[in-house]
């Protein structure tokens, strides 16, 4: 990986973590935690692919095992985060451009309930039953629902500043701004709707040039 890469890497997980435990993990929302490092993990992926993702995945989990108030065996959550990340970056745009959100919020549920279902299972082979207690259809849900609405406020603009600072082309031609509202307004029909609008504006500037060329005209 490259420089850059890591060291805008390392800070995103660094801060995703800090919000994680700090600020969501005492919401005390019922079933799972909103989990932040799994996004920006995905994120991450979905820019620089399988191999930097399986690597930001591995650090951001063995960070997130010896993180306080930890209370599971070092490196369960350091293996899910890195085969999260693997398969997340399989799913890295063509050319690294997003033509839609469905995509990518396909990936954030699936990833949420990929890594649920994979940290109960390694809980399971090392003696940890704590998922069946709380229910694991339930924790399933609450996983999915709380990252996929969380999703659209930090996976496009972590997507955005990796490819900024890693220098893609693709950075110049968009901005976070521009991907935030892709995945916001995504299916609503807002997008149709300014390509109407914009059509409208150009066809009444043909008409007032006509309008002018034919007053030329009669003036002559």
């Amino acid at each position: 990986m490259k420089i850059n890469r890591i060291l805008l890497s390392a800070a995103l997980v660094v801060v995703a973590l800090v919000v994680q435990v700090s600020v969501l993990a005492r919401l005390q929302l019922p079933g799972a935690v909103p989990d932040l490092v799994l996004l920006t993990v995905v994120a991450l992926a979905l820019v620089y692919g399988h191999v930097s993702g399986a690597l930001i995945g591995f650090s951001a989990g063995l960070l997130a095992d010896l993180a306080p108030p930890a209370d599971h065996a070092v490196g369960r959550y350091a293996l899910v985060l890195c085969v999260i990340g693997y398969v997340a970056g399989l799913f890295r745009p063509e050319k690294g451009q997003l033509r839609s959100a469905s995509g990518p919020m396909a990936v954030v549920v699936a990833a949420a309930v990929g890594t649920t279902l994979l940290y109960a299972g390694v809980g399971a082979l090392v003696g940890d039953t704590a998922a069946r207690h709380v229910g694991l259809g339930f924790l399933l849900f609450t996983a999915a629902l709380y990252d996929l609405l969380l999703a659209p406020f930090t996976v496009p603009l972590i997507m955005a500043l990796a490819r900024r600072v890693d220098n893609d082309p693709l950075a110049e031609t968009s901005s976070a701004g521009d991907v935030s509202s892709g995945w916001l307004s995504s299916g609503t029909g807002l997008r149709i709707g300014a390509q109407r609008s914009g059509l409208r504006v150009k066809a009444a500037r043909s008409r007032a040039t006509r309008a002018g060329r034919i007053k030329g005209v009669k003036r002559l």
